[in-house]
């Protein structure tokens, strides 16, 4: 099993404790006190699976990007130039 790539583990565990303690807080302020600290605490849950899953994605797809980038580069493709036309879109 290969190591966790620590330029996309650590935004993403930083991504996740945000998110954890943002949806804490806000669902702990929008509630009576001492009221709903289960809710505060699932609310809390799911925001940081949702901060997990959607800045995990974007890292490794932008760590993708860069290393076919880099291996273009290392192969002596030419950079993409502007007048180049791109893909047929519908």
């Amino acid at each position: 099993m290969r190591a966790p790539n620590p330029w996309i583990a650590v935004p993403v565990l930083v991504a996740t404790i945000g998110g954890a303690v943002i949806g804490f807080q806000v669902t702990r302020v929008s509630c009576a006190p001492g009221s709903c600290l289960p809710s505060a605490i699932g609310i809390g849950l799911l925001a940081a699976a949702a901060a997990l899953v959607g800045v995990g994605t974007v890292m490794v797809l932008a760590m993708r990007s860069i290393a076919e980038w880099r291996e273009q580069q290392e192969r002596g493709g030419p950079p993409p130039s502007p007048g180049e036309p791109g893909p047929p879109t519908c």
